[in-house]
């Protein structure tokens, strides 16, 4: 039939194009076309004559079995908050939704259950962009409920967009003695080009690893070859789209993981699995606000964070803002905020003992910030400051490498 009057959203379609018939998806109508989501995960628009209706969306989804799996493999547990690569498409809108529990992930990469013997649990069903602090809190301790509770190993799936500060933000609450990965996919899994399934595999085996710390692991290039492991202190998001987005900052990766062979290599600084016992430290004061200084920035920006208990400034080279800024930082200091200076280089070291603006920041009770990362000193100043109010304590444990958050000198390059 070519009445495409009742079509709606998830049927069923056949389409004629450019002398081809296809199949797919009915999303939507827009400015007379019907829009198709193809079986090879492509959409297209195309006039609602050409298509023709095949079967209607089911009204409701159909109960899965559980994934059948190995008992006598190693226990990963997979705790599942959501981002794109638990994602598919909504076709009411034919937006990227964030919809899969951890359980579909299994079935969404059936090869994950010869790596490991799987347990789930669905913390939240969000985007990253709506991650909150109070988030990281229970995060943190479902993870740590599950290396209690026998686990070897810990899957994080996450968003890629703010994936960095929680994997900080981890770090700092937990110490583990196994691996914690993090992991998501820069495209959904209903997308030919989608990295979900070899991001997920490399995770699982990292998560088996001899590693023993938080890390983030993401594609290493823009082949399917390997993806690397960073640090969750020193990893940062670099690309808006490319699956080879993450990066670590101001050293190398922990390790890599070769695909699809699977061969995990750690790098002789990775912290090994069962140096440390599992210990959990969630207090987190989430009154820590962040602010980029630029040229020509108007000094009152400073006073809307006026009652934060901290801020964390991303300043210029060394770590340098205007002379005005400085005056409102001091303001805030006097008033008990603690304020701690990073760069917008990302590379580097903040050092206010060089020019005249970084000693009057100092004067003023700002703490350098060393080559810790904007989101890496936000996230620490929370953890900091749910541990004490004590300025000389905070001061001390900011300059204080905890989690590899602080490196021990700056290459010239890195």
């Amino acid at each position: 039939m070519t009445d495409t009057a009742g079509l709606q959203s998830g049927d069923q379609v056949r389409c004629r194009y450019a002398g081809t018939d296809l199949a797919g998806t009915f999303i939507t109508r827009r400015d007379g076309y019907a829009v198709v989501k193809l079986e090879s995960g492509y959409n297209i628009g195309i006039p609602e004559d050409a298509i023709t209706a095949t079967a209607a969306a089911s009204a409701a989804a159909p109960v899965m079995p559980p994934v059948p799996q190995n008992p006598d493999l190693p226990s990963v547990a997979i705790i599942s908050t959501g981002g794109t690569i638990a994602s598919r498409i909504d076709y009411r809108t034919g937006a990227v939704t964030s919809q899969f529990s951890a359980d579909d992930i299994l079935r969404a990469i059936p090869g994950l259950t010869g790596i490991a013997s799987f347990r789930s649990r669905q913390l939240a069903t969000i985007l990253s962009e709506n991650m909150q602090p109070a988030l990281w809190q229970e995060l943190a301790r479902a993870i740590h409920a599950e290396i209690r509770s026998g686990a070897g190993g810990v899957i994080v799936t996450h968003g890629t967009d703010t994936m960095s500060y929680s994997a900080a933000a981890v770090s700092f609450m937990l110490e583990t003695p196994v691996p914690v990965v993090f992991v998501g996919s820069q495209r959904s899994a209903d997308r030919p080009s989608s990295d979900n399934v070899m991001n997920g595999m490399c995770a699982a085996q990292a998560a088996i690893s001899d590693l023993g710390e938080v890390c983030v692991v993401m594609h290493a290039s823009t082949s399917d070859d390997r993806c690397a492991i960073h640090r969750g202190t020193r990893v940062r998001k670099m690309h808006t789209s490319r699956r080879d987005a993450f990066a670590s900052i101001g050293m190398a990766p922990l390790g890599t993981v070769a695909y699809p062979s699977l061969d995990v290599t750690l790098s002789p600084g990775a912290v090994r699995r069962g140096t440390t016992e599992p210990a959990l430290h969630d207090a987190l004061d989430d009154r820590v606000g962040m602010v980029t200084f630029y040229p020509g920035m108007d000094p009152a920006v400073i006073d809307g964070f006026a009652g934060y208990q901290g801020l964390v400034v991303s300043g210029t080279g060394l770590g340098h803002v205007s002379a005005g800024c400085i005056r409102q930082l001091a303001a805030l200091v006097r008033d008990g905020t603690a304020v701690v200076m990073t760069s917008q280089c990302l590379n580097g070291r903040v050092c206010d003992r060089v020019y005249d603006t970084g000693r009057d920041l100092l004067a003023a009770g700002v703490i350098e910030g060393e080559d810790m990362l904007p989101e890496v000193a936000m996230t620490k100043l929370m953890w900091v400051l749910g541990r004490t109010d004590d300025p000389d304590e905070v001061r001390d444990l900011m300059r204080t490498s905890l989690r590899g958050e602080l490196g021990r000198c700056s290459a010239h390059g890195l």
